[in-house]
């Protein structure tokens, strides 16, 4: 071998090599499975990870909206096998937007809305329902008021906190209210009427080390940019940034290195589940990766174990609409 030739392998072998470290540097999803699809249509998910075990619920119904639509619960201790432990009905309700959490005194909490059927005067009722095993949990207690749509409750400290969007059309105008519970059954308000511009709807809450919290907004009006809010104890004052990109089912997470990542449906330049970093001093919204999904989509579950993102959503790209689960690496900043 000349001179020349080992010149140009060192150069080709320096050059994988140096692909290679920049590509462990970059966001890269490990493994997608489809873990649920039994109804004609399952949407709105969420997931958490308790006593060693991953619990992972949704709605399902007969269609995106259907005066049917019950919450289901599933669970696993690998990710990759999940057996149902309930299905939450109701007779009065179209019930909607699962979410899951455990509070302070160590209880699951399953939390969704009530689309009621009618005749009624109220269009919609948050509810909350307990479990000690996921599998025989509590009748439903009402959270929060008649016709203000609790969207989600994130715990900190011992007190879950959450933006209520109000759903009357007979309001003059759409607002929300900030809630504050130390058990998910007693709803304290925070903030009686808080009205961003540009009429707000889903939410998703992060808090920080100091205390402060960050929060992303969906808005509901066409072509309008979801919001990026800051607050500080007591969470009475907010001050909000335009991120100037429209989103739908947010999802926040704070990983270990201190950044906040993102999952939204994005719809430009076509519809798609998506994750993002959130940046609150900027207030910006960044795509960085992109999840196998299309049409009816997004609606996300995150947690961080064992140094990955675990993450659960529903999309309708293999033609039927279904529940995922997915783990994406991360590296983290240092």
């Amino acid at each position: 071998m000349n001179r020349r030739t080992l010149g140009h392998g060192l150069a080709a072998l320096l050059t994988s090599h140096a692909a290679r470290r920049a590509s462990a540097q970059e966001p890269e999803i490990l493994d997608v499975r489809k873990i649920w699809d039994a109804a004609p249509h399952n949407a709105f998910t969420d997931l958490i990870r308790h006593q060693d075990r991953w619990w992972c619920v949704f709605r399902e119904g007969d269609a995106h909206v259907s005066p049917n639509g019950a919450l289901r619960v599933l669970r696993s201790t690998d990710g990759k096998s999940w057996e149902s432990t309930a299905r939450v009905t109701s007779t009065t309700a179209d019930l909607r937007d699962a979410k899951i959490s455990v509070t302070p005194s160590g209880e699951l909490m399953l939390s969704g809305a009530g689309a009621l059927n009618p005749p009624t005067t109220i269009r919609h009722q948050s509810y909350a329902w307990f479990s000690k095993d996921g599998t025989t949990w509590s009748d439903p207690t009402p959270a929060g008021d008649p016709d203000l749509w609790l969207w989600r409750i994130t715990w900190n400290r011992g007190i879950g906190y959450g933006f209520a969007y109000n759903t009357n059309p007979d309001r003059p105008k759409r607002f929300l209210k900030f809630y504050s519970t130390p058990d998910g059954r007693r709803y304290d308000t925070v903030i009686e009427r808080l009205t961003p511009d540009l009429s707000p709807g889903e939410h998703a809450l992060s808090f920080q080390p100091d205390g402060s919290v960050v929060c992303l907004l969906r808005r509901e009006v066409e072509g309008a940019g979801a919001l990026i809010g800051t607050a500080r104890p007591p969470y009475t004052d907010w001050t909000w940034k335009n991120t100037g990109t429209k989103i739908g089912g947010p999802a926040l997470l704070r990983l270990p290195d201190g950044r906040i990542l993102g999952a939204v449906r994005l719809l430009r330049p076509r519809i798609k589940t998506s994750l993002v970093w959130i940046d609150p001093v900027a207030g910006t919204l960044t795509p960085f990766l992109d999840l196998p999904s299309g049409g009816d989509t997004s609606y996300a579950g995150l947690v961080w174990h064992e140094n990955q993102l675990c993450m659960s959503y529903y999309s309708t790209h293999e033609g039927k609409t279904s529940i995922y689960f997915a783990r994406v690496r991360i590296p983290l900043k240092t």
